[in-house]
C-alpha cells in the first residue's frame, strides 16, 4: 500500500483518541440515576467514533509488544495499549481515571472486508467501562467503519451498524443505530436509538450525529415529531423517486454532501457536542509530509547531487541526481544494465591489476534494490 495512504501514527496512538471526552465518563461517575448515567455512556461510545470524521489516512501497523502510553493530569486519565497479536492483529487498552473512579478497557481486532471501491472495517472486540463509585460495567463494540473510493475519486467515511451497550448490574441497554448514507446521502452520519430498561420498555430516546452532537429527549414527544415529519417526508417522495436510477457501479461513489445540521426537536437535552477542531485539520498531515521531504532535499544540498554511502563491504559510493517526483525510495538514477548518465561512478584509483574485477563487482552492485 503507498505511503501515501498513512497518517504519521501508530494504531496505538489512534487509540487514544477514544479518551478526547473523557469528561463523559466523569459526569456518568457523579450521576445518581442509573438513566442519566447510561445518557453519558451512551454519548461517550459515540464520541470515541467522531474522531474518524474525514480522517481517511491509515494508521501505521504496530510492531508485536509495541507499547504506547498517555498520561493527561489535566483530563484526569492514564492510558496504555499494546500490541499483543500480529495475525490476526489485535490491539489491547487499559486507562483508569487519576482519582479511581472508572477503569476503561478492550481490545480491537478489526476484519477487513474489500468490495472494489471502498474497504469496511468490522470491529471486533469487547469494550468495557466500569464506573467504580457504583459498582457498574457497560459493554459494547464499536460500528462497522467504511472508506469509500479507495481506487478511484475523492475518499470520505461512514460509521454504519448497530451498537448496543448494556449495563450488567441494572439491565439497562441503549440500542444505538448509525445509519448508512444511502442514495442521497439524506442519512448520512446520523444516529438514533433509544435507552431501554431490563423489561424493554423505553425510557430515552437518543437523536444526533457522530460527528457532531447528541441529543435526547422523552419517547412520547420524540415519536410526536415523528410523525410530524414523516407526512412531510411523503409529500416530496415522489420528487426523489424520479432521480432513483442514476447510480452507476462503474464509477466512483460520489461524496454526499452533508445535510443540515441536526433539526433539534423542542424539548431535546443535549448529551454531547465534539470539539472545535484546528482549520484544515483533515489536510495537514498530507501538508506536513511533503513540506518535510522538501526541507530534507534543502538540508542535503538543494538540486546538486548528493553522496550515498553503500552498506556492502569495500565502502563504495555512488553520486545519485535527486528527482522531482515523490519519495518512492526508488534510485531513478540507476538502470539494470549499468549506469544511466545521471549516476556515474568514479573509477578513479582503479587502475593496475584486479582493476577490472573490483569495477564489476562495484556495477554489479548497483543491480541490487536499494
Amino acid at each position: 500500500m503507498p505511503i501515501a495512504f498513512n497518517e504519521p501514527l501508530s494504531f496505538l496512538q489512534r487509540i487514544t483518541e477514544y479518551m478526547e471526552h473523557v469528561y463523559l465518563i466523569h459526569r456518568a461517575s457523579c450521576q445518581p440515576q442509573p438513566l442519566e448515567r447510561m445518557q453519558s455512556v451512551a454519548a461517550f461510545a459515540v464520541s470515541a467514533v467522531a474522531s474518524q470524521w474525514e480522517r481517511t489516512g491509515k494508521p501505521f501497523n504496530p510492531l508485536l509488544g509495541e507499547t504506547y502510553e498517555l498520561i493527561r493530569e489535566d483530563l484526569g486519565f492514564r492510558f496504555i495499549s499494546e500490541q499483543v497479536s500480529h495475525h490476526p492483529p489485535i490491539s489491547a487498552f487499559h486507562s483508569e481515571g487519576l482519582n479511581h473512579d472508572f477503569l476503561f478497557h478492550g481490545s480491537i481486532y478489526p476484519k477487513l472486508k474489500f468490495w472494489g471501491k471502498s474497504v469496511e472495517a468490522e470491529p471486533r472486540g469487547t469494550i468495557t467501562l466500569e464506573l467504580l463509585k457504583h459498582n457498574e460495567a457497560y459493554t459494547w463494540t464499536n460500528p462497522t467503519c467504511c472508506v469509500h473510493n479507495v481506487i478511484i475519486g475523492k475518499l470520505w467515511i461512514e460509521q454504519y451498524g448497530t451498537v448496543e451497550i448494556l449495563n450488567h448490574r441494572t439491565g439497562h441497554k441503549c440500542v444505538l443505530h448509525f445509519k448508512p448514507c444511502g442514495l442521497f446521502g439524506k442519512e448520512l452520519h446520523k444516529v438514533e436509538g433509544h435507552i431501554q430498561d431490563k423489561n424493554k420498555k423505553k425510557l430515552f430516546m437518543i437523536y444526533g450525529k457522530w460527528t457532531e452532537c447528541l441529543w435526547g429527549i422523552d419517547p412520547v414527544s420524540y415519536e410526536s415529531f415523528k410523525k410530524q415529519e414523516r407526512r412531510g417526508d411523503h409529500l416530496r417522495k415522489a420528487k426523489l423517486d424520479e432521480d432513483s436510477g442514476k447510480a452507476d457501479s462503474d464509477v466512483a461513489d460520489d461524496v454526499p454532501v452533508a445535510q443540515e445540521t441536526v433539526q433539534v426537536i423542542p424539548g431535546s437535552k443535549l448529551l454531547w457536542r465534539i470539539n472545535t477542531r484546528p482549520p484544515n485539520s483533515a489536510q495537514i498531515w498530507p501538508a506536513r509530509r511533503r513540506s518535510g521531504w522538501r526541507r530534507s532535499r534543502e538540508k542535503r544540498g538543494g538540486s546538486g547531487p548528493r553522496r550515498r554511502r553503500s552498506g556492502r563491504r569495500g565502502g563504495s559510493t555512488q553520486a545519485i541526481t535527486p528527482t522531482l517526483g515523490p519519495p518512492t525510495g526508488c534510485m531513478q538514477g540507476i538502470t539494470l544494465s549499468g549506469i544511466s548518465p545521471t549516476a556515474q561512478i568514479s573509477t578513479e584509483g582503479l587502475e593496475g591489476p584486479g582493476a577490472r574485477d573490483r569495477r564489476l563487482t562495484r556495477l554489479d552492485f548497483l543491480k541490487w534494490p536499494l
